[in-house]
């Protein structure tokens, strides 16, 4: 099966390189930004149409939350629109195309305490996750051979390259090295997810023709602050971990209290390869060389 890979270089992106790589049912072409604007609809349909692929993966975003609020044609024009566009040439020559989106989707119930299944309503809290909606249903309504897969709290080797190049571990473990302590949100609930058990069951969801939407994210839950928590226990650190609630770090954009995803579609097929959130973690900080 070959494979377009449109943000190679980000963190999931790096990681489906790497397991992909290992399968010989799969030979992936790594597209950077470098190598392809995915604005650009004419350049990604040149690219595009010489590699000749069987599936597109679509891993680039514009994510930047809080910059989102304050440039939302940027956000739909990333999100949205060049979705939509590389959707009409997948439709047209065949491709099935594969779209990742974000739990961010969700937010609007703000009494929200149990897992949102692929079947639920979304309602986004802010630009980004409307503009990732926007980009899902130009998905599902023009390409019928789609992968529209939703992620919560991604954690990955390479980092995110959107955000700096870090992500949510090693930003709290580089904060507490600086200051000796951290404040974390207690309120918002989400699912923490490594990139590299993404692509793992992305790959398998891949050698089958079962289209449609899913929530692909670790097993269990947990509040930022217990995440945080959870990451010093395993490096056997005692750090001061304050809790506060969102109003404490006066963002520009809101977000959801509560973001966990039922992967009910993954679970219907068999095919749920998704292990626990503590698991993950574990992999990741031995992955990165913080555990040996």
């Amino acid at each position: 099966m070959k494979i377009a890979l449109i943000g190679a270089h980000g963190q999931l992106g790096t990681d489906i390189q790497k397991v992909f790589a290992q399968d010989d049912f799969f030979s992936v072409t790594p597209l950077s930004h470098k190598d392809m604007e995915i604005t650009d609809i004419q350049n990604g349909k040149t690219l595009l149409e010489q590699i000749v692929p069987d599936v597109v993966i679509n891993t680039s975003a514009y994510h930047k939350v809080d910059e989102v609020e304050e440039n939302p044609d940027k956000a739909f024009l990333v999100n949205a629109t060049a979705e939509k566009n590389l959707a009409e040439l997948c439709n047209r020559n065949n491709w099935a195309l594969v779209f990742l989106s974000t739990d961010y989707v969700f937010g609007l119930e703000t009494d929200r305490n149990i897992p949102y299944k692929e079947t639920d309503s979304p309602g986004p809290l802010n630009m980004y996750g409307l503009s990732k909606l926007a980009g899902e249903y130009a998905t599902r309504y023009i390409a019928p051979k789609h992968f529209v897969i939703r992620v919560c709290g991604l954690f990955g080797t390479a980092g995110a390259s959107g955000k700096g190049g870090g992500n949510i571990v090693d930003s709290a473990i580089n904060l507490v090295k600086e200051k000796g302590e951290i404040n974390v949100d207690a309120e918002q609930f989400f699912t923490p997810t490594y990139t590299k058990n993404v692509a793992e069951n992305l790959k398998e969801l891949l050698k089958t023709d079962a289209y449609g939407l899913y929530h692909m994210t670790s097993e269990g839950a947990c509040s930022r602050w217990e995440f945080v928590q959870e990451i010093f226990n395993q490096l056997r650190m005692k750090v001061k971990c304050n809790k506060v609630d969102a109003r404490f770090f006066k963002t520009r954009s809101r977000r959801p209290k509560y973001s966990v995803l039922e992967k009910y579609n993954l679970n219907k097929i068999n095919l749920n390869k998704m292990r626990d959130w503590k698991e993950n973690l574990t992999s990741y900080l031995k992955e990165k060389g913080y555990l040996s």
